[in-house]
């Protein structure tokens, strides 16, 4: 393979260190999901109990995931992610099916639902009487040709944008905490149902807009090449930033809670802009505007230049048009990349809506972490049969937590599929197209 400029990922200018790894992986979390799912939450549990239930189970769940890809980072520190993993681990048909999956529900599906957000901030902020899906669909454009520009040298821009996104949550939390009085939180009841089979599928499908927000640790390994010593601060960086996350995301919820209770917040679909109204009036409102839109676009330019990396890997193995394995020899981006999953992106906000593109990604992420998760048993035997150096990282308490993310994993996989049929089997189905698109371009390179 040709390995000249015009067919090398781009790169950033220095190497990344654990402070930069941890940014990128809180970058690729924070999106806007923190903003709008507690609404979503309580739309499907009803008390604070169960509402901050959920956020804790989501945020286990995290915590374990990063612990899983923090090794399979270290094992294959590449780029690519869980592409590399799944083709090393089990076949390559089965790393380009992800890939498949990453570009026409994951990726894509992601980026849309986070524009929609956006929109839907956007004109509660400016008044104007203009469709959601169109706010949503110009901001994906102008930022997918803003990354077609150039590569961003270097993760400062990136980190930047990561502080002023934490920085709305702490003013968030400590406006809704400080300036709002008379409290409308209580842990009584603990549930609003009976204890049954109702009840704790009502639990997994509140988990949707959970994971859907806590969603995006693994894509920091689609720069594992990029990271100085990736073996050892890839993971850190991994584990630093999904706990910090998690810790961000209990205190929102929290502080939403105490400002509108559980009722009120199922009611409202800007539970961060309702809350900062209570505590300064419209100059609060219009400053968490400000920092929603600064975590959306952060998030969705990062979303652009991560995500071609996995469908880069994938045309340089030659299971995509070539064309996407090429990068601009003067701007140094994989401009046919950016653009194919842009105008993707774009498609599925026009079409879909928000809670749907929940359901259509969160089956399809879930389904893959699963397999990921099964990967580390493999790779670990490959290592050891090749009489490679143990590496310095390793899950705690695997085997048994590793067991423990795949099986939770594919069980809200089965309870999605169950809760939102429709949805779920969409994203199915074009998951599984991806198996006859690999065969045919087997087929066809070995025709050329």
């Amino acid at each position: 393979m040709n390995t000249n400029s015009q067919n090398t990922p781009p790169t950033l200018a220095r190497r990344l260190g654990v402070f930069d790894a941890t940014m990128i992986v809180m970058g690729g979390i924070i999106g806007s999901g923190i903003f709008m799912n507690p609404h979503v939450v309580a739309e499907f549990v009803h008390t604070p109990f169960m509402i901050l239930l959920a956020w804790l189970i989501g945020g286990g769940m995290a915590i374990v995931g990063a612990f899983v890809y923090a090794e399979l980072a270290a094992r294959r520190p590449e780029a690519g992610g869980e592409y590399v993993y799944l083709k090393e681990a089990y076949h390559p048909a089965l790393g380009f099916v992800y890939g498949w999956a990453l570009l026409f529900v994951i990726q894509s599906g992601g980026m849309a639902a986070v524009a929609l957000t956006f929109a839907r901030y956007f004109l509660a902020f400016t008044g104007i009487g203009t469709p959601d899906w169109l706010v949503a669909s110009i901001t994906l454009a102008a930022l997918t040709g803003i990354n077609c520009v150039g590569v961003k040298e270097g993760s400062n821009v990136q980190s930047v944008l990561m502080i002023l996104k934490i920085a709305a949550i702490v003013m968030l939390v400590s406006c809704g905490f400080f300036l709002i009085h008379g409290s409308k939180f209580t842990m009584q009841p603990l549930l609003d149902a009976p204890p049954s089979f109702d009840l704790l599928t009502a639990m997994g499908a509140a988990l949707v807009p959970v994971l859907f927000a806590y969603g995006g640790w693994q894509t920091s390994n689609f720069i594992a090449g990029e990271v100085e010593n990736p073996t050892k601060n890839l993971p850190r960086g991994l584990l630093y930033g999904t706990g910090g996350v998690v810790l961000l995301y209990i205190a929102v919820n929290y502080v939403c809670l105490h400002a509108l209770g559980a009722d009120g917040l199922a009611q409202t679909k800007t539970p961060a802009t309702a809350v900062m109204e209570l505590a300064l009036g419209p100059v609060g409102g219009s400053l968490i505007g400000i920092g929603i839109a600064i975590s959306t676009l952060g998030f969705l330019s990062q979303s652009i230049l991560t995500g071609p990396r996995v469908y880069y890997a994938m045309a340089r193995d030659g299971l995509f048009f070539k064309s996407i394995a090429k990068v601009h020899p003067k701007t140094q981006v994989p401009l046919n990349a950016i653009v194919l999953q842009g105008v993707l992106a774009i498609a599925i906000a026009l079409v879909g809506k928000y809670e749907g593109i929940l359901n259509y990604v969160v089956v399809a992420d879930w389904i893959w972490f699963g397999l990921g998760g099964t990967c580390i048993f493999l790779l670990r035997k490959q290592d050891l049969a090749r009489g490679n150096p143990d590496i310095s990282y390793k899950i705690p308490g695997h085997p048994y937590t590793t067991f423990a993310f795949v099986v939770v994993s594919w069980a809200i996989v089965l309870n999605t599929i169950y809760k939102f049929p429709t949805n779920t089997l969409i994203g199915i189905v074009i998951i599984l197209s991806g198996i006859p698109i690999y065969y045919f371009w087997k087929w066809k390179n070995k025709l050329s």
